[in-house]
């Protein structure tokens, strides 16, 4: 199949799978988790590569960057909230990429992974763009860092929404921030289905844990020197 195949292959497979999930209404029928699997057979029916297949998905990866940019629109409409809960939004941010970051070294350790693996893994919690770049300072992959980051969003859509249904969380904003933190992208389009301030804080949430571990990155990267691999 040609580089155009698969474009087109990629866009039906999703809106088959989106009209699936609003029907089902279940995690498991996730756009996120469907259209990638029947992509993935697909692939391995017509023993085509990852290459081959890239000839026509890197336009839709060229749009992860105009896509994140588009999140600015709800975070402008809602600056005078966010000011209110700058406290709380960057709390949740530092806390949370520390624990991310932490998490997925000591799980790559545990499991033996390979360094380049473990770099891989450790950017898992931000959004595919930020992941990629931060994988690529760390010495990492930067593919396999987007598939840990479509996994992790998959975990976040399955269990964020029970787990902020579960703790006490009063406030739309720390319900939006949990969604940004935990499943970034897909966390952030969930939180606006929502409601308006649950998606403007889950975007801006997921953006600036981007932001930080970018700017991390190379300090990160000194660190990983002296990690017992």
């Amino acid at each position: 199949m040609s580089g155009a195949g698969w474009l087109l292959a990629t866009v039906a497979l999703y809106l088959a799978a989106r009209r699936a999930h609003a029907r089902l209404r279940t995690p498991l029928a996730s756009p996120l988790l469907v259209a990638p699997a029947a992509l993935v057979a697909a692939l391995a029916a017509g023993h085509a590569g990852y290459d081959a297949y890239l000839r026509g998905g890197r336009w839709l990866l060229a749009l992860l960057g105009p896509t994140t940019v588009a999140f600015a629109l709800p975070l402008h409409r809602h600056r005078a909230l966010l000011r209110e809960q700058a406290a709380e939004l960057g709390a949740a941010v530092l806390t949370g990429s520390v624990v991310a970051v932490a998490s997925s070294l000591v799980l790559a350790r545990a499991l033996g992974l390979d360094p380049e693996v473990a770099r891989s893994l450790a950017p898992r919690s931000i959004t595919t763009p930020f992941a990629m770049l931060v994988a690529r300072e760390l010495g990492g992959a930067p593919a396999l860092a987007a598939v840990c980051v479509i996994l992790t969003a998959l975990v976040g859509l399955v269990v964020g929404p029970a787990l902020a249904a579960w703790l006490p969380l009063r406030s739309a904003t720390s319900r939006g921030a949990l969604l940004g933190m935990g499943a970034h992208g897909a966390g952030a389009a969930r939180a606006m289905e929502l409601g308006a301030v649950e998606g403007t804080a889950a975007a801006l949430t997921m953006i600036c844990a981007g932001l930080l571990l970018l700017l991390a990155a190379p300090g990160l990267r000194w660190l990983l020197h002296f990690a017992p691999w």
